[in-house]
């Protein structure tokens, strides 16, 4: 199955170099996304553009793919799942969920000019990063992207409501399933309080499993991808 992969923010396709190939020995063709103004070339971009960029992805593919989110980007996955309910086999969220309707898409961090620069691990101490070693830290963030603030600052829009019946995985990293079922359950994330399809899974990693456990992260997005 073709499998669209999209990183979060200040990541490029290069996020899913290690998983990529645990996929393809599953049966699988991941086909990583480069978003706008985080990693090709471009300075300037908006969350538009970015979204404009998961929906040709999808429509390049080949059958129904599944389409994977991480971080800020599950709000782009999700995307793909309202704009193109019918195409998909699925959807996977990694350590994120949708932003609400109305929301900017990831207005968090501080901004440097017209671009978000990443932050530094201090913003990410504890859980987020505790499984990565201070050389994978440097490694991340010597690639990291500015993301402009045209993406971060973008209102999120949902439009079709059959994307609540998209097959929805949401692997927890940093967090366990028990704790997302409680913030689902008292709406603090309204997308998955809506879904009619949502399956929890865990997983040991922090919140960038697909530098610390790509093997493990590839084999729940393959049992994804038979829901």
């Amino acid at each position: 199955m073709d499998i669209v992969l999209i990183a979060g923010l200040w990541l490029d396709g290069s996020a899913w170099d290690d998983v990529l190939p645990e996929l393809e020995r599953l049966g699988h063709r991941g086909i990583p996304v480069t978003l706008p103004g985080q990693g090709d070339g471009a300075t300037s971009a908006s969350y538009d553009d970015q979204a404009a960029a998961v929906l040709s992805a999808v429509d390049a593919a080949e059958g129904s793919p599944l389409v994977v989110g991480h971080s800020a980007a599950c709000t782009l996955a999700w995307v793909a799942a309202d704009r193109r309910p019918d195409a998909l086999s699925g959807v996977v969220l990694i350590a994120g969920f949708p932003t609400t309707d109305g929301n900017a898409y990831a207005d968090f961090f501080d901004t440097d000019g017209d671009a978000v620069p990443f932050p530094g691990w201090e913003p990410f101490a504890g859980p987020d990063s505790d499984d990565m070693s201070p050389e994978l830290k440097a490694t991340v963030a010597a690639a990291a992207h500015p993301v402009p603030v045209g993406v971060t600052k973008g209102t999120v829009r949902w439009t079709d409501e059959r994307r609540h019946g998209v097959p929805l995985t949401l692997v927890c990293a940093e967090f366990s399933p028990a704790q997302a079922r409680e913030w689902i359950d008292t709406g603090d994330v309204p997308e998955l309080s809506d879904a009619t399809a949502l399956e929890l899974v865990d997983i040991d990693s922090g919140h960038w499993p697909m530098f610390t456990q790509p093997a493990a992260l590839a084999a729940l997005i393959d049992e994804a991808t038979r829901r």
